[in-house]
């Protein structure tokens, strides 16, 4: 048994003062512990984050949990990869209750409209056909998942129709949409918030509405992009989202996140703990292009995250399976 304890206050990593070190290959717990210490700290530095002494405590035996899930999870043979990020000292219950959907959004009642053209491409990035995707954007702590992915897909859809990209307003949908059905922070659904747009007459640009917690401030005569009708993929419809992706624009989905895609970093995701119904999804975004690598299809997804979040703020995630329920619900505009 290495026989020396780190002194509490000194500097990491430093031992008591005559201790041998331990010269086995192997590390001992204690080495183990430093080393997740040593990690929290940086990532504490990079996240720009601080705790009082009990937090510290606490966050840093959860950082330590999710380190090793991911280690493990790296170890074994999966489609992706997981990393550290700014959930890394969260419970997924607290991540949960934090930035996905109160509440199951059951999307059961949408009626699909959506009919399916002649065919779509193999393959398709909205990203690389020109300037039809804002930057990625950043919810913050609010469950507002399904006002991102209404505005992103807007954003793009309008930027196609008229070649002018602009930031339109979340806040807004999050202020002013729970007649449609949404809930501000508590959670909604982007067909019910297309539908907002469209009988409401407009949606304003991030510029005259930021993002910032308030009261409805909508001012018509500053509206910015507006909607003439919602299409509805009919549910579990997985190709017509692949149609409606590659012949027509980005579309908004939601699907249901689990613990393991909190941490997600790069790689095809895919589930075997999720469902794929209607009544359990949690989280909406925004699919801009979809692919195949190694004979696995995937989704090309923007998420409402940061662009420190996932790959540049981005996912893959499987195509053709509804995983995770990403066909239960798919929507965009027409503008």
């Amino acid at each position: 048994m290495f026989p020396c304890q780190r002194v509490l206050g000194r500097p990491l990593g430093l031992l008591s003062v005559g201790c041998a070190r331990k010269t086995s290959p192997e590390r001992s717990p204690g080495d183990i512990l430093i080393r997740y210490e040593f990690q929290f700290k940086s990532w504490l530095a990079q996240n720009n984050k601080a705790y009082t002494m009990k937090e510290y405590y606490q966050r840093l035996q959860i950082f330590t949990e999710n380190k090793r899930r991911i280690d493990k999870h790296n170890e074994g043979n999966h489609s992706f990869t997981m990393g550290l990020n700014q959930f890394s000292d969260m419970t997924f219950s607290e991540f949960r209750r934090t930035f996905l959907l109160s509440e199951p959004q059951n999307c059961s009642a949408t009626k699909g409209n959506y009919l399916r053209s002649n065919g779509p491409p193999d393959s398709i990035d909205w990203r690389k056909k020109g300037n039809y995707i804002t930057p990625v954007k950043n919810q913050g702590a609010c469950g507002s998942c399904w006002a991102f992915s209404t505005t992103g897909c807007l954003e793009s859809v309008t930027a196609i129709a008229t070649g002018k990209l602009v930031p339109l307003s979340e806040q807004q949908l999050v202020d002013c949409a729970q007649d449609f059905n949404n809930h501000g922070c508590n959670g909604g659904l982007p067909s019910q918030a297309f539908e907002y747009i469209m009988h409401n007459k407009g949606l304003m640009t991030e510029h005259y509405y930021p993002y910032k917690e308030g009261t409805c401030m909508y001012n018509s005569k500053l509206a910015a992009a507006f909607v003439k009708e919602v299409m509805n993929i009919t549910a579990y419809d997985e190709m017509g989202m692949v149609d409606a992706v590659g012949t027509h624009n980005p579309v908004s989905f939601a699907f249901e996140v689990t613990p393991d895609f909190m941490h997600y970093k790069q790689g095809v995701y895919a589930s075997t703990t999720c469902h794929n119904t209607t009544d359990k999804v949690n989280h909406a975004v925004l699919a801009v292009g979809y692919g195949e690598e190694n004979s696995t299809p995937y989704w090309i997804v923007k998420n409402s995250w940061g662009p420190s979040w996932g790959t540049d703020g981005y996912f893959f995630i499987e195509r053709g399976k509804n995983m995770c329920g990403l066909a239960a619900c798919a929507s965009f505009p027409v503008v």
